[in-house]
């Protein structure tokens, strides 16, 4: 189990209480799959992703990154049982989706780079400290199914 403080509460909470998920959401999709271009291939039926115009125009990714932040609202809203909070989701990306769960901590590393450089420097290192440790929470949890 992990241990929050109240600190850390308060900071993933004003983190994600001021998020616009509708612009940094698909940012850090965007940002995922043209950096690291083999994680596209999970992606196939959502159209043209040729290039990274094509990426960062397509709907489908768009929408799957505001998906995305807001399945993270889910571990928010459950900090203390995060693992459990996504043991259906693990499931889902392990025998399903068979996404390499690696790609659960580079896409949290562009979700990273992106709140940074939306929030500049209120993104501290103790924020960064926070929201990394909150992160890896969560893939941790996601990645659950595969040990």
């Amino acid at each position: 189990m992990v241990v929050w403080s109240e600190q850390e509460l308060s900071t993933i909470n004003s983190i994600f209480s001021n998020l616009d998920y509708e612009d940094i959401g698909p940012k850090a999709l965007c940002r995922c799959l043209i950096v690291y271009p083999w994680t596209l291939r999970y992606f196939g039926a959502f159209g043209n992703l040729y290039n990274a115009e094509a990426i960062k125009s397509n709907p489908n990714i768009a929408a799957h990154g505001i998906t995305v932040l807001h399945g993270l609202d889910r571990a928010v809203k459950n900090m203390d049982k995060i693992k459990a909070t996504y043991a259906e989701l693990s499931v889902l990306h392990s025998e399903k989706l068979h996404v390499d769960p690696d790609n659960f901590k580079l896409l949290s590393d562009c979700l990273t780079i992106v709140i940074a450089a939306k929030m500049g420097k209120d993104f501290t290192a103790d924020t960064q400290a926070t929201f990394q440790k909150f992160l890896a929470v969560v893939v941790s949890a996601l990645g659950r199914q595969y040990h």
